[in-house]
């Protein structure tokens, strides 16, 4: 169940600057607003609100403000945004997914297309890259919560598929239909996760190179940076001198 980690290069995810905050803040309370309006507003018995608050709260969003993104969800104000999914192919051959929540469909396609083009990418059909990841879900850890051989008990213990230890923290994975239950038993035994969602899981990752690597980088950035997405996936993998190289460009 043991294995190298690998999520830090799948969901591509940018170190946040405060200037960026407001951006992040809007996103995530975009989620809590729909995941409260599709379902009951009371996380307790709404998984997917849930994890969005959960999220919320690992970037140190208020109650407050989450109350408040709640409650959105329940009054005439909210607005429909329809969840919408992009696929396609970055430099290097990178498969991307693209998830989205958008109040115009037309717009944030035309958006993506774009960003896809300007770096050197092409964007598919629904179904181009997505054979090629899994549907799972995603538990994560600090590293502060224990060592790789208990975790990886802890994982048989709670039925989850597979533990996944590094430097960056462990990771839990779990099939679509026991996330919830494992999530909670997890819970009860480490307390609340850095981060808990169903995400796209690639079956094989691509190694990108230095003539590649740039290319993809800014087309992540700029489709991570659109007020519509909420999550980029990618199966790229980069070797650690390459992204402090393009870091500290």
């Amino acid at each position: 169940m043991a294995g190298h980690s690998q999520f830090k290069n799948i969901m591509f995810r940018k170190n946040k600057q405060d200037a960026q905050r407001s951006k992040l803040f809007s996103k995530l309370s975009r989620e809590i607003t729909v995941a409260a309006k599709q379902g009951l507003p009371d996380p307790a018995h709404n998984a997917r609100l849930r994890a969005a608050v959960i999220a919320a709260k690992a970037q140190s969003m208020s109650k407050d403000v989450i109350d408040r993104a709640i409650k959105k969800s329940q009054g005439g104000e909210a607005e429909n945004y329809e969840e919408v999914r992009y696929e396609g192919f970055g430099a290097g051959g990178v498969a991307i997914i693209v998830e989205a929540l958008t109040d115009n469909r037309n717009r944030t396609a035309a958006d993506v297309r774009s960003a896809f083009s300007k770096y050197g990418g092409a964007m598919g059909e629904n179904g181009s890259v997505s054979f090629m990841f899994s549907r799972v879900g995603s538990i994560i850890y600090p590293g502060t919560a224990g060592d790789a051989d208990s975790m990886l008990e802890l994982a048989i213990d709670v039925g989850a598929d597979e533990s996944i230890s590094s430097s960056d923290g462990h990771e839990f994975l779990t099939k679509v239909e026991d996330f919830a239950a494992v999530r909670e038993a997890l819970e009860a035994k480490l307390g609340a996760p850095l981060s808990a969602k169903i995400i796209w899981r690639p079956g094989n990752t691509v190694q990108v190179g230095e003539d590649s690597a740039e290319t993809l980088t800014k087309l992540l950035d700029a489709l991570d940076d659109h007020d519509d997405v909420q999550n980029v996936y990618a199966n790229y993998e980069m070797s650690e001198a390459l992204m402090e190289k393009l870091s500290a460009a």
